[in-house]
């Protein structure tokens, strides 16, 4: 399996992580399943919520993207471009400065931490890892 294709399979859980969150965050699920019930905090905070709508959304929307560009460069005569790995490193790169920045508003505002927000950061992260490692390899083959 080509790491193209990993990251179109971690950006689909991805998908689903953040889907949940913003399910929940629409109304449409009654409680998360959280363990601590940091996750539920952070969800009500302020920073919740971005132009008006739930920051999950926008989660949805980059890893749907993700998901999207990999498996588009994975297939046909976009299998051996290197403008789809600069894509997928640019994408997973705004991602990982994103979740930071989201990591700190929990860390040193909030003072809580969801594991669920942890977790999509940690696949963002892996994300990066992978695309650069891509975007390496048709460096090296150009």
């Amino acid at each position: 399996m080509t790491k193209r294709m990993f990251i179109a399979v971690l950006s689909l859980g991805g998908m689903f992580l953040a889907s949940y969150l913003t399910l929940y965050k629409l109304g449409y699920i009654g409680e998360l399943v959280c363990g601590t019930g940091a996750c539920e905090v952070v969800q009500a905070s302020r920073w919740s919520r971005l132009f008006g709508q739930p920051v999950a959304l926008y989660g949805v929307g980059f890893y749907l993207a993700m998901f999207a560009v990999a498996v588009a460069g994975s297939v046909g005569t976009l299998a051996e471009s290197k403008k789809i790995s600069l894509l997928l490193a640019a994408l997973s790169g705004w991602g990982v400065l994103f979740s930071g920045y989201l990591t700190y508003i929990e860390i040193w505002q909030l003072h809580q931490i969801c594991r669920w927000c942890v977790g999509s950061a940690c696949i963002v992260v892996v994300l990066f890892v992978l695309s650069c490692a891509d975007l390496a390899d048709y460096s090296r083959a150009s």
